[in-house]
């Protein structure tokens, strides 16, 4: 004989490959725990099999509530295709790290380490570059080090094209709700418009509900392991956005620099006293994230946080 209708919950943690599911089923003593591939199909099969273990135990199941964490939830395309101009910027910003670290590599197999390959016409340079001994570069080496100061070079050219955009974007329509953000945020002394432009594009336009939301999704929140009356933090969860939580640690270090009589820098120095600043600089990064969402949504400035006049 059926009871009550009633409703059970599944949670989900989401990552590229797999599903963990958990649920509370009424009827259903144990604590159902079941890990899937990353398909819609086999989460529905899996759903109505707990639906149906609920109801064989006596308890009709009118509703089933899914819960999932903000990190994964799912943009619009316009969201989406905002993001590609600084994401592209990062891939090609480590691009350029890369060539740039190899052509020092390459050179210092010569021993020649006094090369700096950033110099506008450090191109011209390369022919005349000498080994201690004397000797110049031999040629499939020089022409080697030719290439990749060419693919320097236009490596380049592309950051520039995409910031120059950028920049002309935000002069076209200061007043659209993700320029006016980043615009805002460019004012707090210490943050310059790339980790402006990322934080707005990938976290603080998004519409999420309260500040939980906000440090789950930045991927600031901790992963903890509990069983029975202990609890252990595991460190970082591996949920949320991985570009906003390290660009939001090492924002935190700039901060402390830049803004020294701020109230968070404060509660920083005074929490490390006698403690790890490596460990806490996690917590300070996620209440710094969380005043800045307030910033750029309500207006609301950090307590003593200096900004920059507005033009």
């Amino acid at each position: 004989m059926l009871r009550d209708t009633q409703h059970y919950v599944a949670v989900l943690e989401l990552s590229k490959e797999s599903w963990l599911v958990a649920g509370i089923v009424p009827g259903v003593e144990r604590q159902p725990l079941k890990k899937l591939a990353a398909d819609e199909n086999e989460l529905l099969k899996l759903l109505e099999r707990w639906r149906a273990e609920a109801e064989k135990a006596g308890h009709k199941i009118d509703r089933i509530t899914v819960a999932f964490e903000a990190g994964r939830a799912i943009p619009t395309f316009a969201e989406e295709d905002a993001k590609r101009p600084h994401r592209e910027r990062e891939t090609l910003v480590g691009e350029q790290t890369t060539i740039i670290n190899r052509i020092k590599a390459t050179l210092a197999r010569l021993g020649i380490r006094s090369f700096n390959p950033k110099l506008k016409k450090a191109a011209e340079r390369l022919e005349h570059l000498r080994t201690p001994e004397g000797v110049p570069i031999p040629p499939n080496t020089l022409a080697e080090l030719r290439r990749d100061m060419a693919r320097k070079q236009l490596v380049a050219e592309q950051i520039k094209q995409i910031e120059k955009a950028r920049l002309e974007q935000l002069k076209q329509a200061p007043k659209d709700r993700p320029n006016l953000m980043v615009l805002l945020l460019v004012r707090v002394i210490g943050i310059g418009i790339e980790t402006a432009d990322m934080l707005v594009k990938e976290i603080l336009s998004r519409n999420l509900r309260d500040r939980r939301a906000v440090a789950r999704y930045g991927g600031l929140t901790g992963s903890p392991d509990e069983s029975g009356k202990t609890r252990r933090e595991k460190g970082l969860a591996r949920a949320g956005n991985a570009r906003v939580r390290w660009g939001m640690i090492q924002l935190a270090w700039r901060f402390l620099e830049f803004q020294k009589e701020s109230a968070l820098a404060n509660w920083f120095e005074a929490c490390t006293k006698n403690g790890s600043r490596k460990k806490m600089i996690v917590a300070l990064a996620r209440k710094l994230l969380i005043a800045l969402w307030r910033f750029v949504c309500d207006g609301v400035v950090p307590e003593g946080v200096v900004l920059r006049p507005a033009h």
